[in-house]
């Protein structure tokens, strides 16, 4: 019974002999402080030891307690929104070019800005490159070629302006008119990757036939337009019928100006952000010699 924290004290007489022994009289039971004391013990090894003997508690104590609190100015809080395999970007990037369940379902919660900051940066470089092309092709002939960088800060002010910027209006339309499901890394991610669509589009859209260039832009629109509507539908159905239909409109004619905007500015002859090649401005008019009179 020692065992299972108790003394046992048992009284002898001065003969040494037990004689009849009365366990409710001669018995007598204490509790121990055994089990305490390795208890104790066992608990000291890595807090209370350390802390008896003067040492500082182990690095990994510390670090546990503090992996919870991510700040803002430390690396920690950015990289959460980065913590994707490759893997899994390509999953998300195939699930956009080809939907078959809810966007939301295939990021099974853990949305990223990897994906989304990656492909503006492309969609921005090959928009660049073909609408230089497109450029180029509706020069020919005319005179010297200069390359236009306004066209590359361009499509930068337009697609990380309507990636990043517009899931902020919508996330906070949403908040306002009480809808509790909307997700401000969720939108970043759903208008990351339904620019996808861009790339190809892009990549085929700087042939001089004008016509091609349209169907091409409004391909990409209806592509990506009707990705955007199949995964918002269900946040913005949490507000009430009128603001929902808004919404969805609001949604609609944003991303056709962004269609718009595409295929006016990189992807038309004579495009308003890039300026004319010097070799194409008219030659000023020479004044007419004097006439004599002899």
């Amino acid at each position: 019974m020692s065992g299972a924290g108790y003394d046992v004290v048992v009284d002898v007489d001065e003969e040494g002999d037990l004689g009849h022994t009365d366990l409710q009289e001669d018995l007598e039971f204490h509790n121990s402080n055994f089990s305490e004391n390795t208890t104790g013990s066992r608990k000291g090894g890595v807090g209370a030891g350390s802390a008896s003997s003067g040492l500082p508690p182990p690095a990994t104590a510390s670090a546990s307690s503090a992996s919870g609190k991510r700040f803002l100015w430390t690396l920690s809080f950015y990289a959460q929104f980065f913590d994707v395999d490759t893997t899994s970007v390509l999953q998300r990037c195939w699930a956009a070019l080809y939907p078959r369940a809810n966007f939301l379902d295939v990021l099974e919660g853990n949305p990223d800005l990897y994906g989304p900051f990656w492909i503006a940066t492309t969609v921005v470089l090959i928009l660049f490159l073909g609408g230089t092309i497109s450029q180029y092709l509706s020069f020919v002939g005319k005179g010297p070629f200069v390359y236009d960088f306004r066209l590359l800060s361009g499509a930068a002010g337009l697609i990380y302006g309507y990636t990043f910027v517009i899931p902020v209006v919508l996330f906070l339309a949403l908040r306002y008119f009480g809808s509790e499901s909307a997700n401000l890394l969720e939108c970043w991610a759903l208008y990351g990757y339904a620019n996808l669509i861009w790339i190809p589009v892009a990549l085929i859209s700087w042939s001089p036939i004008s016509i091609l260039n349209f169907v091409f832009v409004a391909l990409g629109f209806a592509v990506s337009v009707a990705f955007l509507l199949r995964n918002l539908y269900p946040v913005l159905s949490a507000t009430d019928r009128q603001t929902s239909k808004a919404l969805l409109i609001l949604v609609v004619a944003l991303h056709a100006g962004l269609a718009i905007a595409i295929k006016i500015l990189f992807f038309a002859h004579g495009s308003p952000v890039a300026s004319k090649p010097d070799g194409d401005a008219p030659a000023p008019e020479q004044p007419a010699p004097p006439s004599r009179l002899f």
